[in-house]
């Protein structure tokens, strides 16, 4: 689809000049006489770009561009102005334009800059749609479940997503902890800002302090470059430290230097930078019984554990395992282009009956599984690893 494009002159030369070169180069072109007439159109139109030269008779250029801003604010403008009303170019980026140019106009000019401005409009907007299908992704509504357990977890979630608290998210390997953190994230203040998981148990501790901090180069051998580490990427938004339990003590002492005076060193430098970030935690131990054997700081441990989210086993909300069989034979329905509609009985007994101990994880392996090895449209006990066999036929009278 052409991107529609509106030229503003009371030069009719200037003004179908414009258009043929835009209209050249494959966007779609029209023309307004003045800024009233101008104003009309974008009232009944969207256009990407205004091109609008600023001195012209009724409603200026500048009056134009506020206008345009109230009632098209995705709509990007370019003024065209003379030399000597720079000061009035610059009035006119203050009300909203994206770039100007000057007269006589230089039409490459007038192109490169016009290609600019819809190329990073587009970028913006890509983004935009990301960040909202991200966001329905993570929504704590979209976290299966109908269990009791659940129904508490879920509304836990809603209530600390408002504020700006630490939360401490804690449950078995493979229940969806870093799910839960999304959901804190994307329902938050924070969702336009960066989510950044960080796997604590899978960085080598001589590089931890590196890797969070950052260093400046030459800060250590093979420092060849200044490096970004997780607090600076994470700026303004989340940081999802996932396996807390995994980082050594001397980290952790850093780590509650930031939490308490909102500022951080990074290896190498002199000066402390701020840190405005949320910190949400989340663990599979027992961090209290990690403090009293001294391998976790209890200081550290009241600092993130402002609000505790528990997550259940699957072992104790049974009545979810057929509701998230369903969420994963949709999903890989899709992923595989097989047509399989849903369970047999045999199979959806053997689902429930299951004592689950690789949890949510375990559960969607064995449903992608069985869709690969299901030749119907609906999975049979036969479809399922050898295991649910034998435990069906260990519970046969």
């Amino acid at each position: 689809m052409k991107e529609k494009i509106l030229v503003v002159d009371d030069e009719q030369i200037i003004r179908e000049s414009l258009s043929f070169v835009l209209g050249k180069e494959g966007y779609d072109v029209e023309e307004a006489s003045d800024g009233l007439e101008a104003y009309e159109k974008i009232m009944d139109e969207d256009y990407a770009l205004l091109v609008t030269d600023l001195e012209m008779p009724g409603m200026k250029g500048k009056e134009l561009l506020e206008k345009t801003a109230e009632i098209s604010p995705k709509t990007a403008a370019i003024v065209v102005t003379a030399y000597g009303s720079m000061e009035t170019a610059i009035g006119a980026l203050r009300a909203g334009a994206s770039d100007y140019i000057l007269k006589p106009i230089e039409f490459d000019e007038l192109l490169i800059k016009t290609k600019r401005i819809l190329e990073t409009k587009r970028i913006v907007e890509e983004n935009r749609l990301l960040r909202k299908e991200t966001q329905r992704a993570y929504d704590f509504e979209n976290i299966v479940g109908k269990s009791a357990p659940m129904r508490r977890v879920f509304d836990m979630i809603k209530r600390v997503a408002r504020s700006d608290s630490n939360a401490l998210v804690t449950g078995p390997s493979g229940v969806g902890k870093e799910l839960v953190a999304r959901a804190l994230h994307f329902n938050g203040a924070r969702k336009d800002k960066p989510f950044v998981p960080v796997n604590c148990g899978a960085i080598a501790d001589n590089l931890m302090e590196s890797e969070f901090f950052g260093h400046k180069k030459g800060a250590f051998t093979g420092a060849f470059a200044e490096k970004e580490g997780y607090l600076k990427a994470a700026e303004g938004g989340t940081l999802f430290l996932d396996e807390i339990s995994e980082t050594p003590l001397a980290l952790q002492v850093k780590l509650l230097r930031v939490l308490q005076e909102k500022e951080y060193v990074p290896v190498g430098a002199a000066r402390a930078l701020s840190a405005d970030v949320r910190f949400v935690a989340s663990t599979n131990r027992d961090l209290r019984e990690e403090v009293e054997a001294g391998r976790f700081r209890e200081d550290l441990y009241y600092r993130l554990n402002v609000v505790e989210i528990r997550l259940p086993s699957l072992n104790e909300r049974r009545e979810d395992v057929l509701p998230l069989a369903d969420h994963f034979l949709a999903k890989y329905r899709r992923e595989t282009n097989k047509n399989v509609k849903g369970f047999e009985r045999d199979a959806m007994r053997a689902l429930t009956n299951r004592r689950w101990r690789g949890e949510v994880r375990e559960l969607e392996n064995v449903v992608e599984r069985a869709i690969i090895f299901c030749d119907g449209d609906m999975i049979r006990l036969d479809d399922l690893p050898e295991s649910f066999r034998r435990d069906a036929d260990d519970d046969a009278p």
